[in-house]
């Protein structure tokens, strides 16, 4: 098994809600030096923690002179970077390409003489992988067809990630897993982190944040559709665990695995949890279907992560969601803060 104690450890994106969460949680574990490559653009340098054995740099991966620091010094890398969200994409095309694919792409090839690299962990996507229209719910697994057919420039250039992934793997020897997100939620989510991104989806990033801002707020949560569209949602935490394993475990090198729950949730049930426990009476509200969004049940088979990783989602929702409304309840000012950043660009709720 890999130690991420032994060594130093790079997280790529490591101040996003995800890689802050995980790198508090290999602090926590006893890593000895945790580098975070961050160039802000969808977080903020306030998520990180303060600790002697942290080494922020900021930038993007991409840039030479920022990439030319990465030395060969990490048993372990995690590339967590990315351009936020599907509606962002859409918006800007070129800049989704540069700060997901390029990304990847630049940093494999710097990576692929490493000497001391033992593992390296690629965040993709599942939701890029679900059947499209509204047909009977199927559990995304691991190793069934890719399609070509995907609803965002973000689907495509994480898929894209994957098969650069495979393919420095099988002819340089790179150690790549690829990690396949479910919606992820939790605390340290921030609505508006960062930088403004051409869409109001800079500020409304992820349904659960959003939801649960709202919530807190006394204002009805706007469901698009009739709400029985599905997603499988999984706790920060549990990503987390995931993510770990997908670094520390043997042999796995070139595979891939969900990181998900593999429980369908209707986004009305979803909505209805959060209001009951912000104590919202706001309700509901419907609005009209999102055109680009044809994946209407997605949800990923936990199976084959859960035989070779040892890997189960262990937080359940209504314990996920209340400590999710009780964290957002107490940084309520901070949030406020970051989504009045944007106020020059379009009209946001605070």
């Amino acid at each position: 098994m890999i130690d991420v104690r032994d060594g130093a450890t790079l997280v790529v994106g490591g101040a996003g809600f995800v890689g802050s969460n995980l790198v508090r949680r290999l602090l926590a574990d006893g890593a000895a030096r945790v580098v975070v490559v961050d160039n802000f653009l969808s977080s903020d340098p306030e998520n990180l923690p303060d600790d002697p054995r942290l080494d922020v740099r900021r930038g993007s991966i991409a840039d030479d002179a920022v990439l030319a620091r990465v030395a060969d010094e990490f048993a372990v890398v995690f590339h967590l970077a990315t351009y936020h969200g599907n509606e962002s994409s859409i918006a800007d095309p070129l800049a989704d390409h540069a700060n997901n694919l390029v990304t990847t792409l630049k940093l494999y090839e710097h990576l692929k003489g490493f000497r001391q690299l033992r593992r390296v962990v690629y965040a993709s996507t599942g939701c890029a992988l679900a059947a499209k229209g509204d047909g009977p719910a199927q559990a995304v697994v691991e190793d069934g067809p890719i399609p070509l057919d995907f609803d965002s420039p973000y689907q495509i250039s994480k898929v894209a990630g994957e098969m650069y992934g495979l393919y420095y793997h099988r002819q340089h020897g790179l150690p790549v897993v690829r990690a396949r997100f479910q919606n992820v939620y939790g605390p340290g989510e921030v609505l508006g982190a960062g930088r403004w991104r051409g869409t109001p989806a800079t500020v409304w990033r992820n349904v659960t944040p959003s939801f649960v801002y709202r919530a807190l707020k006394g204002r009805p949560l706007p469901v698009h559709g009739d709400g029985t569209s599905t997603r499988d949602f999984i706790y920060v935490d549990d990503v987390v665990d995931g993510l770990v394993r997908c670094a520390v475990t043997e042999g796995v090198e070139g595979d891939v695995f969900n990181l998900a729950s593999g429980v369908e949730v209707t986004i009305v049930e979803w909505a209805e949890t959060i209001n009951k426990l912000a104590g919202n009476p706001a309700g509901i509200e419907h609005l009209p279907s999102r055109a680009w969004d044809r994946s209407l049940h997605r949800f990923g088979s936990p199976a084959k992560t859960r035989a070779r990783l040892g890997f189960t989602a262990r937080v359940s929702a209504a314990d996920g969601l209340a400590r999710t409304v009780e964290w957002t309840r107490a940084n309520l000012p901070r949030i406020e803060a970051s989504i009045a950043r944007h106020r020059a660009h379009c009209p946001v709720e605070a």
